[in-house]
C-alpha cells in the first residue's frame, strides 16, 4: 500500500534502456497484487505504453513503449495513482518500515485512542467538551475523531485515488468502512467513533506489518545486489597508451581480456581466469559453499566472490552485465513472473471474492433493515465488517511474499530456481534421476588398465588408441589423450589421420596410415563381427591380477570385459574391423588391445541418496555406461535402480516413463543431459556457476559442484510447498468463518480486522519468512 507521498525523486536514471523503448522503475510503495493492479491501471490510460511487466514484491516496473519512448508520462501516470517513483540507481534497501510517515501516523492515532478508551475506565475523564448541532462531544469522542483523522488520512487519500481510477481495492473498501462508521453516528455516536478509530488504527497495522513482511524480501535480493564491488583495480601496462600504473575503474567499464588485480579481503569484482598467484577464495556467496576454495594459474574465480588471504591476478572472461551472478541477481529478479499454481488461483479466487463479499455487505447492511424491519445500526455494522473482510491482500500477498523468501534463500544457499512454479514442482517431486558421470562421479576420468592383445606392447595399443580419439570431446577421449600424452615418445601415430567420424555411443572411427580403427564400447566391435566370447588372449601381459592364473590356456576377451567392468570400469576396446562393413566401409583388421577407464564416486554422493530416499523419494540412474560399471556405482552409492548403455534419447524415453505415473526431477550436467533436463518436470543441473548454458537450459541450478546441495533443496521445496499450502488454506478458512458468522453473529469491528486481516497477516507473512531460516 501506499502513504500517499508523491515527489519528483524520478530521474533520468530510472529510465534504464530508454533508447531501446524500455523504461525500468523503481515504485516502492507497490508492494501487493492489489497495488499492482492499481499501477497497471493507470499504464493503461497512457496511449505511448505497449506492455508492462509489475513485480509488486520488489517494487519493480518494466514498460515497453510504443514508437518514441515517453517515460516521464509513465512516471506521471504512477505518480497520480498515489506512488512514489524512485531512481532505479539507488540501493533498493528500504528503510525500516516503522519510521516511515504511515507508522508514525499510525503511532499518534493509536495513542490518541488509547487515551479515549480511560473514559470508559474513568468516567470523569470523560466530560462534555462541546456541542454542534445539537450533537455533544466528551473528551473521549474528540480524542477518537482525532485517531481517526490522523490514521485514516493515508487511507482515505488511497480510497479517494482509487475511486477516481474505479479500482475496488483495499484502500477503498477500508475508506468506505470508516466513512461509514462515521455517517452513522448520529444513531449512536460514541460506538461507531471506536468502531471507526479501530478501523483506522488496526488496518493500518495490518499494512505496515505486510510492507515489513515484504521489505524483508525485498532486503535479501538487495543483499544479491551488493554481492558484487562497483570498481575493479585494473592492469593496463599492456596498453600502448593508458595508465602505467594500475588504475581503479567502474566494473562497466572493463573489458574481456582485461588483467585485474586483486587484493587480500577483496571481492572478486567479475569472472575470470587467474593468471598470476595463490590464494583461498570464499565462494559461499555464489555457489554456497562453505569452506574457501584454493585458486592458482588456471582456475576460474567468480564475480561477488572473496579473495581471503593472497594476491590474485585473473583475466576477465565475461563483462559485468555478463558474470555469472549478475545473471543469478538478474533471473532470481524474473522468477518472480512465474507464477505459482496457488498464486494464479488466489489471483482468479481474489477476482471474484472480492465483488462477490462487497455485494453482500451492501444485502446485510440494507435488506434486514428496509425488508424485515430490523434496528438499523446492527446491520450497518455488519455490512461494515463485512466489508473489511472483503480486503484480500493479506492472503493474496502470502503467496509471493513465501515464493521471494524461498528464491533467495536458496540463491543465498548456492541453489538458482528460476520460478516459483519449479520450486512448487520440486515440492511434489516422487523421483530423482541422476546422470552418473559429473553427477554421481567426479566426472575426471583416468586410464586405470591397458592390456594388449596378441603381439602388441601398450605403446601399440596407446599409440592407436591416441590417434583415434584425439579429435574427440568425449570426456572418455580426453582421458585417453591424456594418459597417452603422459607416456614415453611413441604413442602417437606419425601418420596423418583422416576421416574421423564420432559413431554417437558407440565410439570412434579414424583413418590412420591408411587403414581404418576403431575405439569404443564392446558393443561396437561385435557389430563389427567380432565374437569376444571366442576370441581369446593369449600373450596379453597386462591381464588383472585375478585373470593371471587363467593365462596359459588364453582368456575370453568377453571374460576380461566382463572383469573390468564388475569393477565399476569402462572398457574401450583399440582395433581394426574383421571383414565387415560398418556404414558403407569394409577392412580387415584385429583387436589390438583396450583400455580401462574409471571414474571416482563424488564424495557426499552415497549421503545425498540416503537422505534423499529417508525424504520418501525414489532414487534411479541413468547413464550411458556399461551393465558392469552401471551397477558397481550404483551399489556402492545406495541408489534404488539403475538403467545402463542408455543413448541420449534413451534417457528421454527414461525419463518419460518414470514421469507416466510419478512426478520426476533429472539433475545433470546441464548440457550432455539437456534433453532429459527438459523433459522431466524439474530439470537440475549441477555445477552451473559460470554456465551459459546449464543456468538457461535448467529449471533449477546448483551453483557449486556439490551434490549435497541436493538434499536442501529438497527440504527447501517440501517446505515452501507446505508453507503456501498452508497460508492459502488458514486464510480462506478464516475468511470463509467470518463471512458465515458476521450476518448471524455480533462480532466487535476490532475483532474482525484482528483475526480477518491483522492475525492473517501476522500469521501468512511470519509463516512465509521461516524459509529464509533454512540452510544448507
Amino acid at each position: 500500500m501506499t502513504d500517499g507521498a508523491m515527489d519528483d525523486s524520478a530521474s533520468s536514471s530510472e529510465m534504464e534502456n530508454e533508447a531501446d523503448g524500455v523504461g525500468q522503475f523503481h515504485v516502492p510503495d507497490m508492494d501487493c497484487p492489489s497495488c499492482a493492479q492499481t499501477v497497471g491501471s493507470a499504464l493503461d490510460d497512457v496511449p505511448s505504453v505497449a506492455e508492462y511487466e509489475l513485480r509488486p514484491t520488489t517494487g519493480q516496473v518494466s514498460v515497453t513503449f510504443d514508437g518514441s519512448p515517453s517515460p516521464e508520462s509513465a512516471v506521471s501516470a504512477i505518480e497520480r495513482a498515489g506512488y512514489t517513483v524512485n531512481d532505479t540507481s539507488q540501493d533498493l534497501r528500504s528503510e525500516p518500515v516503522w519510521r516511515s510517515s504511515r507508522a508514525i501516523k499510525t503511532g499518534i492515532s493509536a495513542v490518541l485512542a488509547a487515551i479515549a478508551l480511560i473514559g470508559f475506565v474513568v468516567p470523569a475523564f470523560d466530560t462534555t467538551l462541546v456541542a454542534v448541532a445539537g450533537q455533544s462531544f466528551s473528551v473521549s469522542d474528540v480524542l477518537f475523531l482525532g485517531s481517526v483523522a490522523v490514521g485514516g488520512e493515508v487511507i482515505l487519500s488511497g480510497g479517494y485515488r482509487s475511486l477516481r481510477t474505479v479500482s475496488l481495492d483495499m484502500d477503498l473498501l477500508m475508506s468506505t468502512a470508516i466513512l461509514g462508521a462515521l455517517l452513522i453516528t448520529v444513531l449512536t455516536p460514541r460506538e461507531l467513533y471506536i468502531e471507526a478509530a479501530s478501523l483506522a488504527v488496526l488496518f493500518n497495522v495490518a499494512e505496515l506489518l505486510e510492507r515489513h513482511s515484504v521489505d524483508r524480501a525485498r532486503n535479501s535480493l538487495a543483499e544479491l545486489l551488493e554481492l558484487s564491488p562497483e570498481t575493479a583495480v585494473v592492469d593496463r601496462t599492456d596498453r600502448a597508451a593508458g595508465p602505467d600504473e594500475p588504475t581503479e575503474v567502474p566494473v562497466e567499464a572493463v573489458d574481456v581480456g582485461e588483467t585485474v588485480i586483486v587484493e587480500p579481503g577483496e571481492k572478486i569484482p567479475l569472472d575470470g581466469v587467474v593468471v598470476a598467484g595463490e590464494s583461498a577464495v570464499d565462494q559461499s556467496p555464489v555457489t554456497g559453499e562453505s569452506v574457501p576454495v584454493d585458486k592458482t594459474d588456471g582456475d576460474t574465480v567468480y564475480a561477488g566472490t572473496v579473495n581471503t588471504n593472497g594476491y590474485l591476478e585473473f583475466e576477465t572472461t565475461a563483462t559485468s552485465e555478463d558474470s555469472t551472478i549478475t545473471r543469478v541477481i538478474d533471473l532470481v529478479e524474473s522468477a518472480q513472473e512465474r507464477q505459482t499454481d496457488h498464486e494464479q488461483f488466489i489471483e482468479r479466487f481474489a477476482g471474484y471474492y472480492t465483488p462477490v463479499v462487497v455485494i453482500a455487505a451492501l444485502l446485510v447492511s440494507a435488506v434486514p433493515p428496509l425488508v424485515f424491519g430490523h434496528a438499523t445500526v446492527p446491520w450497518l455494522v455488519r455490512g461494515i465488517e463485512l466489508l473489511v473482510i472483503a480486503c484480500p491482500c493479506a492472503f493474496v500477498i502470502s503467496t509471493p511474499v513465501t515464493v521471494v523468501s524461498g528464491l533467495t534463500s536458496a540463491a543465498n544457499n548456492g541453489v538458482l530456481v528460476k520460478g516459483g512454479d519449479h520450486l512448487e514442482a520440486m515440492g511434489d517431486v516422487d523421483v530423482v534421476a541422476f546422470d552418473k558421470t559429473g553427477t554421481l562421479t567426479e566426472g575426471e576420468l583416468e586410464v586405470t588398465d591397458v592390456v594388449p592383445f596378441n603381439g602388441h606392447t601398450e605403446s601399440d595399443v596407446l599409440r592407436c588408441a591416441r590417434g583415434v580419439e584425439r579429435r574427440s570431446e568425449h570426456p572418455i577421449a580426453t582421458a585417453i589423450t591424456a594418459h597417452a600424452a603422459t607416456e614415453p615418445a611413441g604413442t602417437d601415430h606419425g601418420e596423418g589421420i583422416a576421416a574421423f567420424e564420432t559413431l554417437t555411443g558407440r565410439g570412434v572411427r579414424a583413418d590412420i596410415g591408411g587403414h581404418t580403427h576403431y575405439a569404443g564400447a564392446p558393443t561396437l566391435f561385435e557389430d563389427l563381427g567380432f565374437d569376444l566370447e571366442r576370441i581369446r588372449a593369449i600373450d596379453a601381459d597386462a591381464l588383472p591380477e585375478q585373470l593371471q592364473d587363467e593365462r596359459a590356456g588364453g582368456v575370453a576377451i568377453e571374460d576380461i570385459v566382463a572383469h573390468l567392468q564388475s569393477d565399476g570400469k569402462t572398457v574401450v576396446l583399440v582395433g581394426t574391423a574383421e571383414q565387415s562393413t560398418v556404414d558403407g566401409q569394409t577392412s580387415d583388421g584385429e583387436l589390438e588391445g583396450l583400455l580401462a577407464v574409471a571414474d571416482t564416486v563424488r564424495p557426499g554422493a552415497a549421503e545425498t541418496v540416503q537422505t534423499l530416499s529417508e525424504r520418501g523419494l525414489r532414487t534411479i540412474m541413468l547413464t550411458g555406461d556399461n551393465e558392469g560399471t552401471a551397477r558397481a556405482v550404483a551399489e556402492t552409492i545406495g541408489v534404488d535402480d539403475y538403467r545402463a548403455g542408455l543413448l541420449p534419447e534413451e534417457k528421454v524415453d527414461a525419463v518419460e516413463a518414470l514421469g507416466a505415473t510419478d512426478s520426476v526431477a533429472m539433475i545433470g550436467d546441464g548440457i550432455n543431459d539437456a534433453p532429459a533436463l527438459a523433459t522431466a518436470d524439474v530439470g537440475i543441473a549441477m555445477g552451473a556457476a559460470g554456465s551459459d548454458t546449464a543456468i538457461e537450459t535448467a529449471d533449477i541450478a546448483l551453483l557449486g559442484d556439490d551434490i549435497e546441495r541436493l538434499p536442501y533443496l529438497a527440504a527447501l521445496a517440501d517446505r515452501g510447498s507446505s508453507v503456501i499450502k498452508q497460508n492459502v488454506y488458514a486464510s480462506l478458512a478464516v475468511k470463509a468463518v467470518l463471512a458465515v458468522l458476521i450476518p448471524v453473529l455480533f462480532i466487535p469491528v476490532y475483532l474482525v480486522i484482528l483475526l480477518g486481516d491483522v492475525g492473517m497477516t501476522l500469521l501468512v507473512t511470519g509463516n512465509a519468512m521461516r524459509l529464509s531460516r533454512l540452510t544448507a
